[in-house]
Parts: structure tokens; sequence; C-alpha cells
């Protein structure tokens, strides 16, 4: 049972900083076309992705932290 909570913990440590990751490209990309086009759209494809991506991993945060909790509730 641990060997999977382990797994699953990986897995979901690694989609945080996979979401991490694309949020931040959509924020750079979001930031690139703003800046070279000098106008302000209300809310472009790249900004919709920048704030899935984050709240994906807040998402993901939220399952690591509960799997460390079993893990240590199972340990004492």
């Amino acid at each position: 049972m641990q060997t999977f909570l382990i797994i699953l913990l990986v897995a979901a440590m690694v989609m945080v900083v996979f979401s991490l990751v694309r949020g931040v490209v959509a924020f750079l990309k979001s930031t690139k076309i703003d800046l070279e086009t000098g106008e302000q759209q209300d809310a472009t494809d790249m900004q919709l992705l920048q704030n899935k991506m984050m709240f994906n991993r807040i998402k993901y945060q939220a399952l690591a932290v509960l799997v460390v909790a079993v893990i240590l509730a199972m340990a004492s």
C-alpha cells in the first residue's frame, strides 16, 4: 500500500511541475503578444490556458499533500 502511495505522490508531483511549466509558458506567450501588439485584450486563449494550468497545479498540489498526510498517518 505504501508503495502505491509513493508512486501516486511522485505522479502528483510530476503533474504539478508539468502544470506549472505549461502555465508559465502560456503567461510568457500572452505577455509577448501583448507587448508586440500594444493592445490589451480581454482574455486571450493563452491567458485562459494559463488560468487552467494554474488551477490544475493547485489541484495536484492538494492531492500531493493529501497523499503525504495518508503516508504519515500510516507510519504512526
